[in-house]
């Protein structure tokens, strides 16, 4: 059974010994805490691990591949995937938060006058005037840093990159956010622009490096998501983006809304099902051959075999399952199907306890 999960499969010029991949995820954890959960998870057989949020520059907020701590920690990183014989992906990413702009409101969540739910709608309110008035210097310094990172990532040890698709990309390319009036705004070719450029920046540094896009999709009638690619654009921006050398992509929700519709429970009132966001992977399709990865409330092994034998997705992403039990793909893979820890996407202590500053854990984990 389950022959499918367990193939290797070729992930855009990637050998994965299986189809299942660890999905970016925030965990708001301690660093050695962040070390072990990726071991566990790299032990519990999973064929990839997407490293989530690497920034492209220094940074003072976040382990950069810029200075020489960050580039240890992202080595190490890649020396535990691999010591299970799992790959890693490095998420390169650029915030779309505008830090001068979030400093005004920082009193207001010192004496909790501003909720952290307000902050998030606060300072997605300041993403569009943010983008639409970025400095032309400043873009293509940003967009250089995509190929700086690159060629970093490798040199820490990791397999492949993948360009977020979501924060500056995803805001660049959305309508919602991106009033600009060059040639970085106005139709969808030029809103494509600065993703595009970004992923030519690392493969004009790296011509044989797979290169995955996290391709986040903003769906009209009922709304969600408000940055990303809106349905309707797709046959635009694919294309462009696998001539620009995109190797596979791996499709989601569009942020910038409530966390809740990136990361539903079961109780959604539009995202309940498990397979969630498959829709969006059968709508990319129409337009590319390359391979694609699905995501969203994933958790059933016979749910996620059909998907994956039907060829309706190249691999199954998985965020909260793998933190509910790391062990999936290898309890899958032994046949020890009833032993898993089935997530429940209750959202209590994963979305919930990143929402609490308290990190994100399971309501299965001892403690």
């Amino acid at each position: 059974m389950y022959e499918t999960i367990n193939s290797p499969v070729n992930y855009g010029g990637l050998e994965l010994k299986n189809r299942i991949i660890f999905a970016p995820t925030t965990l708001g954890v301690s660093e050695e805490e962040y070390f072990e959960r990726i071991r566990r998870i790299a032990a519990g057989g999973c064929g990839m691990i997407i490293i989530g949020d690497v920034p492209v520059g220094k940074s003072r907020f976040e382990k950069s591949l810029f200075d020489k701590k960050g580039f240890a920690y992202y080595k190490k990183l890649a020396e535990i995937a691999h010591s299970y014989d799992c790959r890693i992906c490095a998420q390169l990413h650029q915030t779309d938060s505008n830090m001068l702009a979030m400093l005004k409101y920082v009193p207001g969540v010192l004496t909790k006058k501003i909720s952290m739910q307000e902050l998030r709608t606060l300072l997605n309110n300041e993403v569009a005037p943010y983008i639409t008035k970025l400095p032309k210097s400043k873009i293509r310094s940003i967009i250089n840093g995509f190929g700086e990172a690159a060629v970093l990532a490798v040199d820490a040890g990791f397999d492949m990159v993948q360009i977020h698709g979501d924060r500056m990309c995803g805001s660049f390319s959305s309508a919602i956010f991106n009033h600009r009036t060059d040639e970085y705004g106005g139709s969808a070719e030029n809103r494509a622009r600065f993703a595009v450029e970004a992923v030519q920046a690392v493969r004009s540094r790296l011509p044989e490096l797979p290169i995955d896009y996290k391709l986040a999709v903003r769906q009209e009638d009922p709304h969600y998501g408000n940055a990303g690619v809106v349905e309707s654009e797709l046959g635009i921006f694919v294309p462009m983006l696998v001539e620009a050398g995109v190797t596979s992509f791996h499709v989601t929700l569009a942020n910038h809304s409530s966390l809740e519709d990136t990361i539903p429970p079961r109780n959604h009132p539009y995202f309940k099902d498990e397979g969630c966001f498959l829709k969006f992977c059968d709508e990319v399709r129409r337009y590319t051959d390359k391979p694609i990865t699905g995501v969203g409330g994933l958790s059933d092994p016979d749910f996620v075999e059909e998907q994956l034998a039907t060829g309706r997705i190249a691999c199954a992403a998985m965020c909260r399952q793998l933190l509910a039990d790391p062990a999936w793909p290898n309890k899958v893979a032994a046949g020890q199907c009833k032993e898993i820890h089935r997530c429940v996407r209750c959202n209590k202590k994963c979305l919930g306890g990143l929402q609490q500053h308290q990190g994100t854990h399971c309501i299965y984990e001892k403690g």
